[in-house]
């Protein structure tokens, strides 16, 4: 009785097998980001581009972000509908640009009497930040 249900069960586990599977995404993907600023402008278009860099290095090269300047795919103000609509998928920009959209979005950026853009570059390079 044990040979026939150890049958069985071995029967049922090979046809299982050969079951379809899910594939698992081999290769490589190309992510576009989009910036509000001209790309090599001193500060935050210095930082979108070490970003894309940091991020296709830290992915082993599986994810590749081509950087887009403003007005190159989209107009500067329009990034964050860019992504939304699924143009891009990143964008790097200030949050307070979209205030209009969502207040929450305030909270996570541009606060009054907060850094400027490189008074933060230089915290978060040399300050400890």
């Amino acid at each position: 009785m044990e040979r026939r249900a150890f049958l069985k069960a071995g029967a049922m586990g090979a046809a299982a097998a050969t079951l379809a599977s899910p594939a698992i995404a081999q290769g490589k993907m190309q992510w576009k980001m989009v910036t509000a600023w001209p790309k090599n402008l001193p500060g935050p278009g210095v930082a979108a581009q070490m970003l894309a860099d940091r991020i296709t290095t830290l992915s082993g090269g599986r994810i590749e972000v081509k950087l887009f300047a403003a007005g190159e795919l989209v107009p500067g103000r329009g990034v964050f509908d860019a992504v939304s609509e699924g143009t891009a998928e990143l964008y790097h920009a200030v949050p307070a640009y979209w205030g209009s959209k969502s207040k929450g979005i305030l909270l996570f950026g541009s606060q009054p009497f907060g850094l400027r853009a490189d008074e933060q570059f230089g915290w978060l390079y040399h300050g400890g930040g």
